[in-house]
Order: C-alpha cells, then structure tokens, then sequence
C-alpha cells in the first residue's frame, strides 16, 4: 500500500519549477497522492491541468481547505517545488509547521535541510512526526568514490540528457523505462535527482548537493548496484545541461555512468535558460556536438517538451526535426516511446535477442 501524501506546490503547480509536484502526479510508486496545494488554480483536477486527462488528484486553495476537504489526513506533507532560491521563506515554513502541528510527516526536497531547523526539530518531537530531507548527502564514510569499474558494463546503458533545465528528462526517462517493460525487458530508472527519489526510485542519489569528488562515484554505485538485478538495460535520468554554465552535474553523470547511448530532450519554444532569462539556449546542434565530443557516445534520438506548443506544431516539428538531423523524433507525453525502443533495438541488437527469447513458448 502507498502512504497518502500531499505536495506543496504554491503557484507553481504547472510551470518550470513546480517540477517536483508535477512529476509526482503523473508517477509516483511510493506514494499515494491526494492533492496539490496552489491557490492560484484551486478547484482544477491536476491531470487535466498538466496534461488534459483527469486523475482525480484535486488541486487546493491552502492547506485548511485540503484537510477539510479530504476523507483523512494525508500521512505525508511533500514540499513540491525546485525553486532556484534554495530557501524556504517564512510563509512557507508557517505552512511546514501547520502540517507538522495536524500529525503529518515532512518531505523536504531542498537543499535547506528541515532536520538541521531547531524550530522544526522541536515540533516534530512535540507531534512525534519524522522530517524526511531527501536531498540530504549520506555521511562521508557511506559516499562512494569513482572507481572505474563502469568501463566494464556490457549492459546497455542510456541517459537522458537536455539542453536545459526543466524540460522533462526525468519524465521521458521513467516512460521509456515502462515500454522497454512492457517490451518483457528488464529496464532498470537510476535517478540523479530529488523528485526521482520521491517518486520511488529503487536506485540514485541526488548528485547535486555533492562534492564533485563523489558526484561521479554516486552515480557509478547506482549502476553496480543496479547490476546485481541483471537488468537488460539501464535508463540514467540526467540533470541541468551539459552547456549550461550553472551547473555540473550533468558531466559528473556522464562521467559516472559512461552511458552507450543518449537520448537529447529539448523544448522548441524556450528561448532563455530556465531561472536564467538573459542566457540564450543552446542550439540542438552545439549541445549534440557537446555531448558526443564529451562523452565518447552517440545520440541515438531527439525527445520535444511541448511548452507553448500545439499539436500541430509538436507534429510539424517532429517532422522537421527528424530531416534536418536524421534521428528519431518524439515526443513521450503527447505519442509513445515506439521511436526509442525501435532505435535502442537498432543500437544494442542483444536485446531483439532477449525480447526473442523471452517470447518463446515454454516447453
């Protein structure tokens, strides 16, 4: 059974950095999720919202009206947004000590931890809740350094990289995973981020509040670690952009995962990088290039996040897309992961081989 929990998404819900809350109603095998708080689209269904299907997931105006509203109190109160400003303001923690004050535990995923919060520490003994600071690095003596042992995987390895932040390599990660599964194949999600980890991912880290000095040996224990469940291929979540100058996490998972294969998410309409407005995004071109000098692979294949985009546009630029750079296009949220696993079997035959294997009759 999945615990019931909430997320905290305050006029977020929707846009680039409620990703947090966004991904969660869309998947989420940990746990059961009851409501979006975000005043600015209360009443509205978040499925239908985000994706123009109903889930049923409701969307509340505060805190109060959700807990009136609901048949029980949730057992977890998620805080649901990635903001760029890594601190929560004091509205915000007025609303995590409500939450902590009805009973519920806390799921904190930034970078400010709420178990170092002498007020919330206080609080959550008074109300015997937990504080749950998924971005909180392991102790020194559980990190892993890099070891190289990586270069000796046969196992098919892809990541999903973007050209920026934000623009769904999580999402078109987990779906592909759940193709290649219903394909019979053992496809195993490594996540690099928090949302990942809340969405009940068996194997990662958050890399980004690591030291480089361990951000890539992370991200190689996954993959071993993920071995000893002799997957058929292992699907790693990217993080930021490889030529975005804010961030490194991306390099430290190439380097980490040495991946065989990319697959090169991009949103079309997005002119500046996210939370980054007087910063151009990359051209597909200059951030392919990037990536194959960097990390010795090729990218097999192009997958669009539709922001700002309609259907016809989504279609139309699918199309120009796959003449101008001769990949396989797609878009996973509006088609399916078909393209992908057509070129993963052209990329990596061993597995038409396995799926071939899998679909014999038993004797």
């Amino acid at each position: 059974m999945k615990t019931s929990a909430i997320v905290y998404c305050e006029n977020e819900f929707g846009k680039l950095d409620g990703k947090v809350a966004n991904g969660l109603v869309r998947h989420s095998n940990k746990y059961k999720i009851v409501g979006v708080i975000d005043s600015t689209k209360s009443g509205l269904d978040t499925g239908e919202y985000l994706d123009g299907v109903k889930n049923h997931i409701p969307i509340f105006q505060n805190l109060n009206q959700a807990i009136e509203l609901l048949d029980n109190i949730p057992e977890y109160f998620i805080y649901g947004i990635a903001p760029l400003e890594p601190l929560l303001s004091k509205d915000e923690k007025k609303v995590i000590h409500t939450a902590i004050k009805t009973g519920m535990h806390i799921v904190n995923g930034l970078p400010e931890f709420l178990s170092d919060d002498e007020t919330c520490i206080n609080l959550a003994k008074k109300y015997n809740v937990s504080i749950f600071d998924v971005r909180k690095p392991p102790s020194k003596e559980n990190l892993h350094h890099f070891t190289g042992q990586i270069r000796d995987v046969k196992t098919p390895i892809v990541k999903v990289s973007g050209t920026d932040c934000a623009v769904g390599k999580r999402t078109t990660a987990i779906k592909l995973v759940e193709a290649l599964k219903k394909e019979g194949l053992n496809a195993i999600f490594i996540t690099t981020g928090q949302t990942g980890i809340l969405q009940g991912s068996k194997y990662g880290i958050a890399i980004d509040v690591l030291s480089s000095g361990f951000a890539t040996g992370e991200v190689e224990n996954a993959i071993l670690e993920a071995l000893k469940e002799k997957p058929d291929v292992i699907v790693v979540e990217g993080q930021g952009a490889l030529g975005h100058p804010a961030f490194i996490s991306s390099s430290a998972i190439i380097r980490g995962a040495m991946p065989k294969a990319i697959i090169l998410q991009h949103p079309p309409k997005r002119r500046t990088r996210c939370d980054f407005p007087k910063i151009s995004m990359p051209t597909l071109e200059s951030e392919i290039k990037m990536l194959e000098v960097f990390s010795g692979s090729k990218v097999i294949a192009i997958t669009i996040n539709h922001e700002e985009m309609n259907d016809q546009e989504v279609e139309s630029t699918i199309k120009t897309y796959e003449e101008k750079y001769q990949l396989p296009v797609t878009d996973v949220l509006k088609n399916d992961c078909s393209k992908l696993i057509e070129k993963l079997y052209e990329v990596f035959p061993d597995l038409i081989r396995v799926k071939s294997l899998l679909c014999q009759p038993q004797e």
